[in-house]
């Protein structure tokens, strides 16, 4: 009997839980970004997602178990395209 099994130190981002075909993924990168709305609901998603919702909605904040990385990521996503260092 086999049973698909998680890390609990490392869970599946929000986005790729929501995603409907995993032969075919949106998300961009490894790292996790966990963001905070209103509510105190935390998000955790790729750079790529949370860009994407951190743009369109300013209520959401970076949660402290985000790591400075993880923000660089982001902040490269939302102004940079994605596309790196230059």
């Amino acid at each position: 009997m086999t049973s698909a099994h998680h890390s609990r130190k490392s869970p599946l981002p929000d986005c790729e839980l929501r995603q409907r075909d995993s032969e075919v993924s949106t998300c961009a990168g490894r790292e996790q970004v966990v963001l905070v709305g209103l509510d105190d609901t935390e998000q955790r998603l790729c750079p790529a997602h949370a860009a994407a919702l951190w743009l369109t909605d300013p209520t959401f904040r970076f949660s402290a178990k985000t790591r400075p990385d993880g923000i660089s990521a982001v902040m490269a996503h939302a102004f940079d395209g994605g596309g790196g260092r230059r």
